[in-house]
């Protein structure tokens, strides 16, 4: 049986970015999930990561044969215990929407980083393409109602809609617990949920940040594949709840914020799971 091997990636190495190609052949476990270090901009068009015992990484978990692990260890400059490499090679536990398991990280030394920014959001993604003057957002939750826009005076941000998204290998739930109710998250799951894409500009962004709770690390931006009509569409941004919890129902005003966004606009089939969901969520 041919060795293989898990390994958690974080920078370039992630789905779109410029070395995803060295992955070809590996498997895919998750692309939601995170650990525990400390991220660095290098500068050089690639970040850095160091252990750390509170602050978290993001990205994507793998398992790779011994010849993908061969190519990995060059890109990341990585010889032999022992030896001065570029990267060494450790394992630690990886965290995803299910479970936790040991994999590969490559993390720099902590002498080589001293001088570095750190990326404090801890996610690659979210560093290289949040500061664009545009980009699509899939709402799936309360923002996929207008009339929270037109309360907030906001909707005039959110008027440039491009369609209804399709996100692949995600299942809606909800999470995050409030005083009065849960509230929508996604959690990776072999199931698709569908929302509205909207094009937004940075305004647009900071509304969402706060919206979302964001700098109280309640949601944070993620980028994921969505299909619009059957095209996909890359680094699609997101927000998903960063400490999940067990599942529980939503109060009535935000049920009825989720199915009044959806309806007419999302699937038939789609918007009666919606509903079926919150009534079984509400009887429990």
């Amino acid at each position: 049986m041919k060795n293989t091997y898990k390994v958690f990636v974080y920078g370039t190495l992630r789905e779109h970015e410029s070395n995803h190609h060295f992955l070809n052949g590996a498997v895919c476990l998750a692309k939601q999930c995170w650990t525990h270090g400390i991220l660095f901009d290098t500068g050089l068009g690639y970040p850095a990561m160091i252990t750390d015992k509170v602050k978290v990484i993001y990205g994507e978990l793998y398992e790779i044969n011994e010849m993908i692990l061969k190519k990995l260890d060059w890109l990341e400059g990585f010889e032999a215990e022992g030896v001065d490499n570029e990267y060494e090679r450790i394992t630690q536990t990886i965290f995803t929407d299910h479970h936790s398991e040991q994999a590969i990280v490559y993390s720099y030394l902590h002498k080589k980083v001293e001088n570095l920014p750190i990326i404090n959001c801890g996610d690659w993604k979210r560093h290289l393409h949040t500061n664009t003057s545009k980009l699509l957002y899939f709402a799936y939750g309360s923002c996929m109602d207008n009339e929270r826009f037109k309360l907030g005076k906001v909707d005039h941000l959110f008027k440039n809609i491009v369609g209804c998204g399709h996100a692949t290998n995600f299942s809606l739930a909800y999470t995050v617990h409030f005083q009065d109710g849960s509230r929508a998250d996604m959690i990776e799951a072999d199931d698709i949920v569908e929302g509205k894409v909207y094009e937004i500009n940075q305004e647009a962004l900071h509304y969402l940040y706060e919206r979302e709770g964001v700098m109280a690390n309640i949601y944070r931006p993620a980028f994921i594949n969505v299909e619009i009509n059957g095209v996909l569409h890359k680094n699609v941004l997101t927000f998903l709840v960063v400490n999940k919890k067990e599942e529980a129902a939503p109060p009535e005003h935000y049920s009825n914020e989720i199915l009044r966004g959806a309806k007419g606009f999302v699937s038939s089939g789609y918007y009666r799971k919606l509903e079926n969901k919150l009534l079984t969520l509400k009887q429990e």
